[in-house]
């Protein structure tokens, strides 16, 4: 593997220790709370990081993945709280789920970060090119998950 891929891969477990900084700091009450403004709550933004990286990357490759089929309902865009049920992860496996989240990319899909597929949004065509969208998007949604936690 290329140094610049064990970076980008040192980033995606750097980045999501900050989120996970951020959330032993919430309990699980307040995980649950969608503040007047909010459409979401914080257990929605974490189940939504988790899925967000697997299913882009699920559209890159187009190898479907049917064990994200629950979390499309729950935690997929256009999707709220109101959708979850007794099934959906809970707080505390939803933060063992993103702690294992950077092992678990880089073991699949560590050789294969610049294996070109056709082109998806924003000309994405590698699993490295994918990576560097979704860690921006986690950082978006780490946002929101400290705005919600100064309003509660």
């Amino acid at each position: 593997m290329k140094q610049r891929h064990k970076i980008l891969f040192q980033q995606l477990k750097s980045y999501r220790n900050e989120v996970l900084q951020v959330l032993e700091t919430v309990t699980k009450e307040e995980a649950e709370v969608i503040p007047t403004g909010f459409h979401n709550n914080i257990r929605w933004n974490m189940g939504h990081i988790y899925l967000d990286q697997f299913l882009w990357i699920e559209t890159l490759t187009k190898e479907k993945n049917a064990d994200l089929l629950p979390y499309q309902s729950w935690f997929g865009y256009g999707t709220s709280p109101a959708n979850f049920n007794e099934e959906t992860p809970s707080f505390e496996e939803l933060k063992e789920l993103l702690k294992a989240q950077p092992r678990q990319l880089k073991k699949t899909y560590g050789g294969r970060i610049k294996e070109k597929f056709p082109p998806i949004d924003m000309g994405m065509q590698t699993i490295e090119q994918v990576l560097i969208r979704t860690i921006f998007h986690e950082g978006m949604h780490l946002q929101t998950i400290i705005d919600i936690k100064k309003f509660l």
